[in-house]
């Protein structure tokens, strides 16, 4: 059995590790922690070794307007997609290592079709997210204020339609007792830069016993609201007339600045635990404008129908590879709600090809928190230092030979020039063109006679053509898309037509 604080430790004394570049600013800045760690049994011994391969932090998108044709700059960096894809420059590297025919994979060993492997005897391999994936895991029951992954989508108006959660100036959190009037400015136009807001408590509101469960749009005209800020937390009361002066709290909900996908229904946003709509695909806020990047939350869970190696990957492999755990930091959360976000919403796809199946992760929860936790950063923030922000550079690391190390920002290397960009040097390691240029040496490194069938076909040329030549990987993407997700966006393939 995994230890969940075994793992946690793990990965935050390896990120302690890493060079300071990329890294939040102590006492100002916050992130998102994740990593994908190797687990290896022997059976002879009994022993259990455990190595972090992967590890990413991050929590921003690009915008859709950002998205490159050419494929290099890295639209997503969310710690959770970023740990995913170092781990597939490690397989990669693995895979070649197997492919050379020195026997020197600690991963993979020859299967039983040709040109295929698979994972050697006692290898698995474990996800770790410091906090839960934004989207649908996120939405749980408050029970406490601490912060979340993605900041909250604008608030609930009140009555009259003036709007009590607007975005709220920047300024520093308070260090002392509560301002009864807090800052706010008008919300930005189109898409509020959501990942930049401070906000994450919810509104909390106070009921009579007489008013039952009411809904935004009927709230009573003679409604008192309050308004309190400390410790940079906006809480938001509203309370109602009652004869017996009894105010009963209504339950509300941990929210998230993951949108609903634009096809599908839109959230109620209706008063507390009527805010979201549950188990919905999602997609991230973006900096000023929507994304095309789905949650973490819906990310995972697609992960455990199809495996986190790709469809590229899946020509080399006879099995798709799974997270056979998943462990969460501390930070609120609930083991229904993740289960609900990872595997109930596939648990009923079937037909799927040879290779795939319905492998559900066993969920754990840590009690270590992440010292580069929001929740952690707004506890040791300090007047003066400047206001609490998420940090913008992401951070890969990977075990892998060549450069392990690549920190982003923006979708580009860090500290990167506007001369250089639509360079090579600009681009990140983790972009789709860099990933099909490693996959592409892969294909060169092995010997012709022992490619897979599904790589012999002579006008493979695009990341695209190579994507769908991946046919068992494209079957178990339909059957997951046409009986789970029908409303997952499809891929403009202008985007994916890059050498």
């Amino acid at each position: 059995m995994v230890n969940a604080d075994e793992i946690a430790k793990l990965c935050y004394d390896w990120f302690n590790q890493l060079p300071r570049r990329g890294k939040p600013e102590p006492g100002r800045e916050w992130t998102l922690l994740a990593a994908v760690v190797k687990i290896t049994r022997c059976a002879k011994s009994g022993t259990v070794d455990k190595e972090v391969v992967s590890m990413g932090t991050g929590t921003k998108c690009i915008g859709q307007m950002s998205m490159s044709p050419s494929g290099d700059i890295l639209n997503d960096s969310h710690a959770e997609v970023i740990a995913r894809r170092g781990c597939i420059r490690y397989l990669i590297q693995e895979l070649r290592r197997a492919v050379s025919g020195g026997g020197d994979s600690a991963v993979f060993c020859m299967a039983d079709q040709k040109g295929k492997w698979r994972l050697q005897s006692g290898v698995s391999f474990l996800f770790f997210t410091s906090h839960t994936p934004c989207g649908d895991a996120s939405i749980i029951p408050m029970t406490d204020s601490k912060a979340q992954p993605c900041p909250p989508v604008p608030s609930v108006k009140g009555h009259g339609g003036t709007s009590i959660g607007g975005k709220r100036k920047a300024d520093e959190p308070n260090q002392g007792g509560n301002t009864k009037i807090p800052c706010l400015v008008e919300q930005e136009t189109g898409e509020t830069r959501l990942e930049d807001k401070e906000d994450t408590k919810q509104p909390y509101f106070l009921l009579s016993s007489k008013s039952g469960n009411l809904s935004k749009s009927h709230l009573p005209e003679t409604a008192v609201e309050t308004v309190s800020q400390a410790s940079a937390q906006l809480e938001i009361k509203t309370t109602f007339p009652s004869d017996t002066g009894l105010h009963l709290p209504v339950p509300d909900i941990h929210r998230t600045g993951a949108k609903c996908v634009p096809s599908g229904p839109a959230d109620p946003l209706q008063a507390g635990v009527g805010y979201h709509s549950t188990g919905v695909l999602r997609v991230k806020p973006g900096r000023g404008e929507p994304t095309l990047s789905l949650s973490c939350s819906d990310k995972l869970a697609r992960w455990a129908v199809l495996g986190f190696q790709g469809a590229l990957l899946s020509h080399y492999l006879q099995e798709a590879l799974y997270f056979t755990t998943v462990v969460v930091g501390k930070c609120p959360y609930s083991e229904e709600v993740m289960q609900r976000a990872m595997v109930t919403r596939c648990s009923h796809v079937s037909h799927l090809p040879a290779g795939f199946s319905l492998c559900p992760p066993v969920l754990l929860q840590s009690s270590l928190e992440f010292p580069f936790s929001q929740a952690q950063i707004k506890l040791r923030h300090q007047a003066g230092h400047g206001r609490i922000s998420p940090c913008g550079a992401a951070i890969s690391w990977c075990n892998v030979t060549d450069e392990p190390l690549d920190v982003t920002a923006n979708g580009y290397k860090h500290g990167i020039t506007k001369k250089a960009l639509g360079t090579p040097k600009a681009r990140s390691l983790l972009c789709k063109l860099e990933l099909f240029h490693s996959f592409l040496s892969l294909v060169s490194a092995t010997d012709p006679s022992a490619l897979p069938d599904s790589l012999r076909r002579k006008e493979l040329q695009t990341y695209w053509d190579y994507k769908q030549a991946s046919q068992t990987y494209q079957q178990a993407w339909q059957q997951l898309r046409s009986q789970a997700f029908p409303l997952w966006p499809r891929s403009n393939r202008d985007l994916l037509l890059f050498h």
